[in-house]
């Protein structure tokens, strides 16, 4: 980098066409995490509320398999955990869990099933 290298800050920025101020970030980002790119971004932040709850929702699971999201909801608020139904549909399925209502039954013998 030029600053690295004697320049100033306004004089690096000039050079590249950049405010002095990013120059100053870009030294600062070098300096705490020893690259000048930016993190990462995105990524899910907000699921470990819910994976803290993983046993309960497992227990309730087995308790009464054929449960609704719905009805998941409402227990786990009952125990003092209140998510929306999209988190906890995202829990399902991170965790590939399904949930059928019935078993599969067999086909009939009156009609051809081809």
């Amino acid at each position: 980098m030029a600053v690295a290298a004697g320049a100033t800050h306004r004089q690096a920025a000039a050079r590249f066409g950049v405010s002095a101020a990013s120059v100053s970030r870009w030294r600062r980002r070098k300096r705490e995490q020893g690259d000048v790119r930016p993190k990462a971004l995105g990524g899910d932040r907000r699921s470990k509320r819910i994976e803290a709850v993983k046993g309960l929702i497992l227990s309730l699971r087995e308790e009464t398999p054929d449960m609704t999201r719905d009805e998941m909801r409402q227990a786990l608020a009952e125990r003092g955990h209140a998510f929306g139904f999209g988190t906890v549909q995202r829990f399902f399925k991170r965790h590939r869990m399904t949930r059928k209502k019935r078993l599969p039954t067999r086909p009939g013998s009156s009609a051809p099933t081809s």
